[in-house]
This record gives C-alpha cells, structure tokens and sequence, in this order.
C-alpha cells in the first residue's frame, strides 16, 4: 500500500483524530480511507444519473402524457418489493 502525506488544518487534524477514536475506526487512516471510498461511489452514482439524463435527452420527446407517465410510475412502485 502507499504512503501519502497530507496536510489538514488543526480543527480538520482533530476531527478526523476523534473519528478515527470512535471505534468505528481503527486509525485515522481507515477513517480517511473511507471517506474517499463513500466519494467515490458518490462520484459513481453522479456520473450514472448524468448518463440518464444524456441519454433522455438524446431519445427525443415522448409520446405519453403526463398522466400516462404518472400511470406507470406508479405500476411501477407497486410491483417494487418492499413499497408500501
């Protein structure tokens, strides 16, 4: 694995100490480490949500209303496990 230094400012050094003393954490690095894996999946839905709007887009208009859309969102939500 590698090694990086970074800098921080002593309020963000003292936050990420005291999550790193949580427990949750063993070290202030599993910390750290986390938060770029929660940003990188982040970063990963981002980039699949701007592929569904490019690609709405680029589908052209629709022929439903409204009305009909609403329709089938709802069909949809029902037959989804789980909805209430």
């Amino acid at each position: 694995m590698a090694t990086m230094n970074i800098s921080l400012p002593d309020p963000m050094k003292d936050w990420v100490e005291t999550q790193a003393k949580t427990g949750r954490y063993s070290n202030s690095s599993d910390y750290v480490r986390d938060l770029i894996r929660k940003d990188q999946r982040r970063n990963d839905k981002i980039a699949a949500m701007q592929r569904f709007v490019y690609d709405g887009l680029k589908s052209g208009h629709g022929n439903r209303s409204k009305d009909q859309l609403f329709a089938a969102a709802v069909a949809r939500v029902a037959t989804t496990p789980d909805s209430e």
